[in-house]
């Protein structure tokens, strides 16, 4: 069986439920966040740009990696 997992709307990825929370927007509709965005979210505007620029390169690894594995013969 495999775990339970929420897009976190901040990251763009899918975390493990248990590692996940609601967040209500403004708009009072409620989205998933991972704790991590949440807690990096709480620092200082340094440690909030280093934690936006790992995710980001996360991501772009991971897609450039999909890619990779799809369009390779």
């Amino acid at each position: 069986m495999q775990p339970t997992t929420h897009y976190c709307y901040h990251c763009c990825t899918h975390h493990p439920a248990e590692n996940m929370r609601q967040i209500e927007t403004a708009h009072g509709g409620k989205k998933w966040r991972c704790i991590a965005s949440i807690e990096a979210a709480h620092r200082n505007a340094k440690e909030r740009d280093a934690f936006g620029h790992r995710e980001t390169e996360l991501n772009r690894a991971e897609a450039e990696a999909r890619h990779k594995k799809e369009f390779t013969p």
